[in-house]
């Protein structure tokens, strides 16, 4: 998330950056807070090399929007982890290139592919839905889902039970509304540290309210799914 810093009498940005994760047991927790400097790679790969000092070793997926510089850091740090392109922000991408009166239209095609039972259904609605996008003179969008849409398909690759709650990004976007409910009263802060301080405060709130204590994934299922795929 980004925070306006004052200094010297220029207003700048502060990029806070957050990670949240679902732990062996099923519950959710924040892993790490951290200020970057930037949303670029460097900033990127700092943090998740904090991450790792914290105690990281493993994780089988990664949720975000697509921020090139932290994809290609996962590469570098946790090469055998996938990555989930958030499908709400995929749409959002898809939508900027669609006229408003053809935007409800489009969000139910685009949902129809995120309603197959596989992969495999998934890329083959894919190809229809692109194939009408450009019928209806919407060359961009329909590049970008013909382009893209594999990126937004990693949750396939998991339980079933789990695919609502890991094809997007929604739980950390509450957060970041929850701290931005704070910082807005706020307006600018003097420096990075306050505005670290006052994030990681409303973090460690929210880690110990209701949010950290119930389970939010049957853990066992991707263990039996895990088993299964050894196994075959």
């Amino acid at each position: 998330m980004v925070l306006k810093r004052s200094w010297g009498g220029e207003v700048r940005n502060i990029s806070v950056l957050i990670a949240i994760g679902v732990n062996n047991e099923g519950f959710r927790e924040v892993i790490g807070v951290a200020e970057g400097t930037k949303e670029d790679k460097a900033g990127w790969s700092n943090f998740l090399m904090h991450l790792k000092s914290r105690g990281l070793k493993k994780a089988e997926l990664f949720i975000s929007d697509k921020c090139l510089g932290l994809i290609e850091s996962l590469d570098e740090y946790f090469p055998h982890s996938k990555w989930q392109r958030c499908i709400v922000h995929f749409y959002r991408n898809i939508f900027s290139y669609v006229p408003r009166g053809k935007v409800k239209e489009v969000a139910i095609m685009l949902k129809a592919i995120h309603a197959q039972e596989n992969r495999d259904e998934a890329l083959k609605k894919s190809v229809s839905v692109s194939k009408k996008l450009k019928e209806m003179k919407l060359h961009k969008a329909s590049g970008l889902v013909q382009d893209f849409i594999h990126e937004t398909l990693s949750y396939l690759d998991f339980p079933v039970e789990h695919w609502r709650r890991i094809r997007t990004n929604n739980p950390l976007e509450r957060i970041i509304k929850e701290i931005r409910r704070r910082t807005r009263v706020v307006g600018s802060f003097p420096d990075g540290n306050s505005a670290l301080m006052l994030a990681a405060a409303r973090l460690r709130y929210v880690a110990g309210s209701k949010w950290g204590m119930k389970k939010y994934l049957n853990i066992e299922l991707l263990k039996e799914l895990a088993l299964e795929k050894e196994t075959s």
